[in-house]
């Protein structure tokens, strides 16, 4: 496939080629009213020429609006495009295609895929885009809309299978600014070809999918709340530490019976869930 680019196309300002028109419309007027009242064949060969000019300056005739394109195509050839915005006069012989320059948001559909870990998950991004190069997006691609629907869902699904929806490392739900980078870069990746450039991706829905959603959610909260319990473990043993290094600054010696039954003590009522309830020890530990 031959590659085009866009290039600069030839034109004029539209007023001085509407003022042309409007002498070419004087022209005509003045030989088909001297040829009809005169008929003189002299006459005739004024008005087939201004027919012509203001047959070819009406045809060259074109505006273009603020951030759009207008690219040109002279028999099958592309011969550039104008992109700058007013009144204008070009080849009036060459197709024009509109294009548009303006900011494009492109919203997927939930897609069903498997993570990095095989689960099924449902994933949603929206992509946000522009038309920088109107000759790639004309010519290098069928139609560079449904061109890039179609690969920003390919590139959502191969994005998703390479990372898990959720774990201690990166994934999905963990690294959400990461992914948007990693996700526009590949979608980038593959709308070059058809002159359209990223300008965010991010996902807008993420979950597992209905069938193994409430199973996962029991894994989750089970692991929140082994992480709870280990952190709350890990404080108690650091408040046990410095309670008894505190009696010993204080030269309050116990020995290892007594220092077991203390740790004992400690740990149950800073770790239990429920209220801790004081007894009285009216014995000895030694009776």
């Amino acid at each position: 496939m031959r590659e085009v680019k866009e290039t600069a196309a030839w034109r004029q300002n539209g007023f001085l080629a509407l003022l042309a028109l409007l002498l070419a419309l004087l022209w005509l007027g003045w030989a088909g009213y001297r040829l009809l009242s005169e008929k003189e064949l002299f006459y005739l060969w004024h008005l087939i020429p201004a027919l012509l000019a203001s047959g070819l300056l009406a045809a060259g005739l074109f505006t273009v609006q603020p951030n759009e394109a207008v690219a040109l195509v002279f028999l099958g050839r592309y011969v550039g495009s104008v992109r700058e915005e007013g009144f204008h006069f070009t080849n009036p012989l060459a197709q024009r295609k509109r294009v548009s320059l303006r900011v494009h948001n492109f919203t997927s559909d939930k897609l069903k895929v498997n993570d990095a870990h095989g689960n099924p998950i449902e994933i949603a991004a929206v992509v946000v885009w522009r038309v920088v190069d109107t000759a790639k997006a004309l010519f290098q691609v069928e139609n560079y809309q449904s061109f890039v629907a179609i690969q920003s869902e390919a590139a959502i699904r191969a994005l998703a299978s390479r990372y898990p929806y959720d774990a201690e490392g990166r994934s999905l739900r963990g690294n959400p600014e990461e992914i948007a980078e990693e996700l526009k870069a590949e979608v980038q990746e593959r709308l070059k070809v058809a002159g359209v450039e990223v300008l965010e991706a991010r996902l807008t829905h993420l979950a597992y999918a209905p069938e193994i959603a409430q199973a996962m959610l029991r894994r989750q909260q089970a692991l929140a709340v082994v992480a709870a319990r280990r952190l709350i473990v890990e404080a108690a043993v650091g408040m046990v530490k410095e309670a008894l290094q505190g009696l010993e600054a204080q030269g309050i010696a116990l020995d290892e019976e007594r220092r077991a039954a203390m740790v004992n003590n400690l740990m149950v009522a800073l770790v239990a869930e429920a209220q801790a309830h004081p007894v009285m020890n009216v014995g000895t530990l030694y009776t």
